[in-house]
């Protein structure tokens, strides 16, 4: 946030490290969008995180298969799900429900698999804004991950694994702690 980087883990030494063996100590599952390079945001480098990305962190069979392969095949202990003010999925997913008309081509996949977090944030706020609907969405992204995966539940039931949410505010530079399944050694926040 004070735009104080290290920059670590980028130079060819840690390159040819990593040529052979990876061991990232997270797996990172955020939204394409290019204000939000998880790298960037949290000051990591070559081999620290394991990064996932889509428009709107929407949850598909390549997603949870890429997460997987990251958890069972390098023993990442840690999924962060990160999401962010503005978005532009959930923009869009916001103006088809207003318009009730749906997107074309394959956006319309994503606000759909958005939809649902909306309509999660109207029982909570009678008109929710953006980032209510984000708020909602990067939770119901988790829990997506945690039920839809039976690695994954495995592995948090077992003590072995942890899904944090975090909000990113893009002006800011501040990534919030969100949600938590799984132990961490905190406790979740208080939801909205």
């Amino acid at each position: 946030m004070a735009d104080a980087r290290d920059r670590p883990h980028r130079d060819t030494t840690i390159r040819q490290r990593l040529a052979h063996k990876q061991s990232p100590f997270a797996v990172l599952f955020g939204c394409a969008d290019s204000r939000v390079g998880a790298e960037i945001i949290f000051d990591q480098g070559l081999g620290d995180l394991f990064v996932a990305r889509t428009a709107g962190h929407v949850v598909d069979v390549s997603v949870l298969g890429s997460i997987e392969f990251g958890i069972a095949e390098l023993g990442i202990p840690l999924v962060v799900v990160l999401g962010h003010d503005s978005c532009g999925a959930v923009g869009a997913t916001m103006a088809a429900a207003r318009s009730g008309v749906m997107p074309p081509g394959f956006l319309r996949d994503i606000v759909e698999r958005v939809t649902p977090s909306l309509v999660a944030a109207r029982r909570r706020h009678p008109d929710p804004t953006v980032d209510d609907v984000e708020h909602e969405h990067i939770g119901q992204t988790v829990g997506l991950l945690a039920e839809r995966s039976v690695l994954i539940s495995r592995r948090i039931a077992q003590g072995r694994l942890a899904i944090v949410g975090a909000q990113y505010a893009l002006a800011e530079g501040e990534a919030r702690l969100t949600h938590v399944v799984g132990d961490v050694g905190q406790t979740p926040p208080d939801d909205r």
